[in-house]
């Protein structure tokens, strides 16, 4: 474990903080947070400190230019001693490609995992243990210089912040299919998590809301023919028995839990395709009863069923069985981040000691090693 600073202030707002009875979804924060800067392409080490608003210039590259990537992860604590991550360095790997998208420093492996384990770590006994339930971890990096011309910043931020969070229900999702806008573009940013892309989805988002769905259905930017992704989750249809899911685009996000159900899936005896899936054949195939089963999935929720595909003019297609696979894959996949089952796949890694120790080992003390 690298060196990094702890401030002592943080562990009497640790053993001061009252978790609230009802958590919601991101609402509740812990009371620490991790920071690391990147200075000229050197990182320098890390610090933990309170939560707190972070001092930005007026004139920084993240407020004018939108430098900015994150993340968005889970630490679970379900009837184990030492919280687990699932598939960390996928989070961090997809990170740094967001980044080089953006023009922005890889955060390493090493500062991606010192950050979100000093922050599990401090925070282990904020964890909730109900299945479903975690530590929803967001990491996010962003442009600091306070210049105004059209140039990448020379100084980033790295930090990390948690929210002990209940479990997320979507409930059985009715989508509205986007025939007018585009969230990215061709050559753009679309499979990059940058603030951006959800920033572009957020007008047709209040517009399927205000008509009574809960999701758009994004199609490709291009000919706006062939299916792509929901606002921040990625799709899936059982189309004669087979699992079928849009082949990925420059586009759209490379979602974890996307790549996870496939793996999933596959292992449990399902035939998986990725191709491209024009709309108006899945629409047809809805018609026809080839299609029988449609849902989202994505960190957050994990997996979501879909009951309507709802097109512009209203016409409303309803999937004749709701959350069957769905479910299953949702409880499979959920056994293995909570460790109830075997995890073939080495997804799950475990908070090292040396983090979960923080707290006592550390407590009043200006540094950890």
């Amino acid at each position: 474990m690298s060196n990094f600073s702890i401030d002592p202030v943080v562990f009497d707002a640790l053993a001061s903080f009252k978790t609230p009875e009802q958590l919601g979804f991101g609402r509740v924060k812990s009371p620490v947070m991790y920071r690391a800067n990147c200075i000229d392409g050197e990182w320098q080490a890390g610090e933990v400190g309170l939560y707190a608003p972070i001092s930005v210039d007026p004139a920084a590259k993240v407020l004018h230019y939108a430098q900015e990537v994150f993340e968005g992860l889970k630490a679970y604590r379900v009837g184990e001693r030492k919280p687990n991550f699932f598939r960390p360095l996928k989070n961090q790997q997809r990170m740094a490609f967001s980044a080089r998208r953006m023009v922005m420093p890889e955060v390493p492996p090493e500062v991606f995992m010192e950050g979100i384990s000093a922050i599990t770590g401090l925070s282990k006994d904020l964890i909730p243990v109900k299945s479903g339930e975690s530590l929803y971890l967001r990491p996010f990096l962003i442009g600091m210089t306070g210049e105004l011309g059209m140039a990448p910043s020379s100084e980033y931020a790295f930090l990390v912040i948690a929210s002990p969070s209940q479990a997320y229900h979507a409930g059985h999702m009715k989508v509205l299919i986007e025939r007018e806008g585009c969230r990215a573009a061709v050559g753009g940013t679309g499979a990059a998590k940058t603030g951006g892309n959800y920033a572009a989805a957020t007008l047709s988002a209040k517009r399927t809301q205000a008509r009574g769905y809960h999701q758009s259905l994004w199609l490709d930017p291009v000919k706006r023919e062939n299916v792509e992704e929901l606002s921040g989750m990625n799709l899936f249809a059982l189309i004669d028995g087979e699992l079928h899911t849009p082949e990925l685009t420059p586009t759209f996000l490379e979602g974890i839990t996307r790549d996870s159900v496939i793996d999933l899936a596959k292992h449990l005896g399902h035939q998986v395709v990725e191709r491209t899936i024009p709309i108006e054949e899945l629409l047809q195939d809805i018609r026809s009863g080839r299609c029988t089963e449609v849902f989202a999935c994505g960190t957050a929720a994990i997996i979501s069923p879909v009951s309507v595909i709802a097109d512009a003019d209203d016409t409303a297609y309803e999937l004749p069985q709701v959350d069957d696979l769905a479910a299953t894959l949702r409880s499979r996949l959920l056994d293995i981040q909570e460790r109830r089952s075997e995890d073939p796949f080495g997804w799950v890694v475990e908070l090292e000691d040396e983090y979960y120790n923080l707290a006592e080992t550390n407590a009043g003390a200006a540094e950890a090693s």
